[in-house]
């Protein structure tokens, strides 16, 4: 492959909805182009963006994977992003890495939630949008209800470039509305022909349109426009190129990804008409001067760039895809990393083109490629020249949905398990392990029970560790409701030494939010002062199991207000044990079990929010208010969290996926009594179990 200027450069990310032919329209492209020699088929599992062994297995996309492709003398860099929502990390870093969003829609399906997810996550991004609409050639479709669905929803912006020769089994070819062309066939059946008479009069329309949508974007070719009618060929590319870079422009264009209709136009628009890297200026700061630093897609500025995704093999070692923002990256330049503040050293730089690796001598400004081997760097960390640090922003991963319990299958493969997730959150780093400190559980957490089950099977896969996944514990705790006053006494004579400790407590509900309180009243020297540190010890270590069902005892208040001791037989250890067995009489104070609520925000359109609200009343949640934010309701509850597990899939059913949550824990509360019987009753079985 030739090197590019940066001008001829586009990098494009293949965004839409999961199963509307992204992978299939950008494998069409790559056959297209030359590029391959035969199309695969997802079907086939041989295409060449979905190459890992889960995509192949499951015919859907589950990473990003880059294709770049010559045509037009310019150089594409597709990335085909997956499309399902629990792969939504998965769009995060492509997306700080193109200035391009090619945004895929079926025909047959019209405007999906993939679809408005990819326009509004594109749209924040500032990204030039183009809409493909694929499957042109499916039978009961209507391409022009289609169209004027996407009009009415988002105005004018929406611009017809290429135009359908008829649709469903009749679709044939395309009409490329600015060249004034009609072909019809693909490859070397591919023949241009006459304009059909009945689509003059559309196509006309289509041209006007075109015309009056790049003139709009100057004063100039405005004028220019209303005193000759048209533009020339350069003012066309010109106004059409600003407006779609400004975002006022969003062309259309109709494919069979199949059969390759309509995919040669579609690929010429995309050279001649999406922004270049030189479209874009990038803002880093020295992260030890704080000073700001604005780089260019400029070979002669010192080379800076951002990893945008990481690809771990058991074998080869980690791949950092980047995309190199400024300068020029050779195996000689003395590589800095500005998040870990370390320097780096590239085992080899090379083009990607889904799982090939084509070695190359430097990577360009505004190009995609990939270094080998880093040793500190991970996704989203910047990488420059020695001396001449930039960092830029973090990539914005979305935030975990759901959270399961991780467990070695077989005793003693722990470390191979965790080693090989610590490996597999490189890769996707919406993914987090961590132990939760309440119950000490290791936990998975991401955006769906199809991506954790997929990370499973690539962790027996990749590295030979077989994990079981389960509904975490819930962090359940004890309290009692009542004050009491105990003794605990502890006498025991064998000979020699005996031990002998001898306290009253007073036990009592503390203050809302103090998980134990121990207050010395004593007076009188009835306990030696020397002894009290042991009672309080005795305790705090009693605290972790409850008198009710086992769960950690909290808001406890004990007040040691008196007791007696042996001049001889008294110790540090037999205090301790009398704390324990007076702290065992909690069980006369009323105790309760109590449960962690949480703090739920869920935002969702408007008409899900009869649904979302009984569901919430269903799950023992309490509503606290309602607002707008975005153009959607945000339903602001309290819920148990043991009413909450798995509630990411609930909600994306619910609402087709438009909705979203975020959860924090907010307080303790007590369990309803009928519902803590059951729970006592099988916490008491799985302690016996554990017993046996």
């Amino acid at each position: 492959m030739k090197e590019y200027m940066v001008k001829d450069i586009r990098n494009i990310a293949v965004l839409g909805h999961g199963s509307e032919g992204k992978t299939t329209l950008v494998e069409s492209m790559l056959y297209a182009a030359g590029v391959i020699d035969r199309q695969g088929r997802v079907e086939d599992g041989n295409t060449v963006s979905d190459y890992d062994p889960e995509e192949i297995k499951r015919h859907i996309s589950i990473s990003a994977a880059v294709a770049p492709i010559e045509v037009h003398g310019k150089k594409l860099n597709f990335i085909d992003v997956p499309g399902y929502f629990d792969f939504a990390g998965e769009m995060a870093g492509p997306l700080a890495a193109v200035e391009s969003a090619l945004i895929v829609m079926s025909a047959v399906t019209g405007l999906s939630t993939g679809f408005e997810k990819a326009w509004n996550a594109a749209g924040k991004r500032g990204l030039a949008r183009f809409i493909a609409i694929s499957q042109v050639d499916r039978e009961n479709i209507n391409y022009h209800k289609v169209l004027d669905e996407l009009r009415s929803t988002y105005g004018n912006c929406i611009v017809p470039m290429v135009l359908p020769i008829g649709e469903g089994a009749s679709f044939k070819g395309v009409v490329d509305v600015l060249s004034g062309k009609a072909f019809t066939g693909t490859g070397k059946d591919r023949r241009e022909i006459p304009i059909p008479e009945d689509m003059k009069a559309a196509v006309e329309t289509a041209v006007e349109a075109c015309h009056e949508a790049a003139a709009s974007t100057s004063e100039e070719l405005m004028e220019k426009f209303f005193d000759e009618g048209r533009l020339s060929d350069q003012e066309m590319l010109r106004g059409l190129s600003a407006g779609i870079y400004a975002g006022d422009i969003v062309p259309v264009a109709p494919v069979s990804s199949l059969d390759g209709i309509g995919v040669r136009p579609l690929l010429y628009a995309l050279a001649m008409y999406m922004p270049s890297p030189l479209e874009h200026t990038y803002h880093g700061i020295n992260p030890k001067t704080k000073s700001m630093h604005i780089r260019h897609a400029d070979m002669s500025e010192s080379f800076t760039a951002q990893v945008f995704k990481t690809i771990a093999d058991p074998f080869v070692g980690k791949l950092s895809l980047i995309k190199v923002i400024s300068g020029v990256l050779t195996p000689a330049t003395a590589l800095f990393n500005a998040n870990a503040d370390k320097p780096e050293k590239a085992a080899g730089l090379f083009l990607v083109r889904g799982k090939k690796q084509i070695p190359v001598s430097m990577l360009c400004a505004g190009d995609l490629g990939a270094v080998s081997k880093l040793q500190y760097t991970s996704t989203g960390d910047s990488l420059c020249e020695i001396g001449k640090v930039v960092q830029y922003d973090n990539i914005d991963f979305p935030a975990p949905q759901i959270s399961l319990a991780v467990y070695a299958k077989k005793a003693g493969e722990e470390d191979k398990v965790f080693s090989g997730l610590a490996r597999l959150c490189e890769e996707m780093p919406d993914v987090v392990v961590a132990k939760d400190p309440m119950t000490s559980e290791t936990l998975i957490s991401g955006q769906g029970e199809l991506e954790l089950e997929i990370i499973r099977q690539k962790l027996l896969g990749k590295f030979g560790a077989d994990a079981v996944f389960k509904d975490p514990k819930i962090a359940y705790r004890e309290s009692i409701r009542k004050t009491i006053q105990v003794q605990g006494r502890h006498k025991k004579q064998s000979g020699g030494h005996g031990q002998f400790g001898d306290v009253w407590i007073e036990f009592s509900p503390a203050e809302p939010g103090v998980e134990f309180e121990f207050v010395d009243a004593v007076v009188g020297g009835a306990v030696p002062r020397n002894f009290i540190p042991s009672v309080e010890k005795g305790l705090r270590e009693n605290l972790v199991k409850g008198v009710l069902a086992g769960f950690p005892m909290t808001g406890l208040r004990a007040k040691l207000y008196d007791g007696s001791y042996h001049p001889v037989d008294s110790s540090e250890m037999a205090f301790k044990t009398a704390a324990r067995i007076a702290y065992k009489q909690c069980v006369n104070a009323s105790p309760v079990l109590l449960e962690p609520v949480m703090h739920v925000e869920i935002s969702v359109p408007d008409e899900n929010m009869g649904d979302i609200m009984g569901d919430l009343n269903k799950r023992r949640g309490r509503i606290l208010g309602m607002e707008q934010a975005d153009g959607k309701q945000l339903i602001v509850a309290e819920v148990p969290q043991a009413e909450m597990f798995k509630y990411a899939t609930d909600l994306r059913s619910m609402t087709q996926a438009r909705g979203a949550f975020k959860m924090t824990f907010e307080r303790y509360e007590q369990v309803p009594d009928m519902i803590a019987a059951k729970i006592i009753e099988e916490h008491k079985n799985d302690l016996a179990e554990d017993n046996d």
